[in-house]
């Protein structure tokens, strides 16, 4: 009896709640989902990018160098393994949701209701998120 508690006692301290791992994988495939759908739109300027763009000042080349860093950085989310390319990609997705937020702000572009502002500030947040339910195998000690 006290060989099974022992060997349950070992398999519970190794693995992952799984509850944990579910909101995990929620959280990043949503996260991953809405990068590469922006990204995407950016490379293929749809969708009223083009006028987004341009109103906050930038010039239209960032269009694409932001949209090919977001869906490599979203790869870099959902691909086993790697945990040195996955805390690159969460800073970089953070500080590019955060530098968008920002740029609104600066640009006093609120959007109806603030959306402008608050939408990449709850994506960077979902980033986080995610970062802190990854399971310990794939952390930086």
């Amino acid at each position: 009896m006290s060989k099974l508690i022992s060997a349950e006692t070992t398999m519970k301290g190794n693995t992952q709640p799984r509850g944990r791992m579910v909101a995990y994988w929620s959280v990043t495939i949503l996260l991953a989902a809405a990068i590469t759908l922006s990204g995407i739109g950016q490379l293929m300027q749809l969708g009223g990018n083009v006028e987004l763009v341009t109103k906050l000042g930038y010039p239209l080349y960032v269009m694409t160098i932001l949209g090919i860093w977001k869906v490599l950085g979203a790869v870099a989310l959902v691909v086993p393994g790697l945990p040195r390319l996955k805390e690159w990609a969460h800073a970089g997705i953070f500080f590019l949701l955060t530098g968008a937020a920002l740029s609104h702000a600066f640009a006093n572009d609120y959007g109806d209701y603030g959306f402008n502002f608050i939408l990449p500030l709850a994506y960077a947040a979902l980033n986080i998120c995610s970062w802190a339910l990854q399971p310990s195998k794939s952390r930086l000690s």
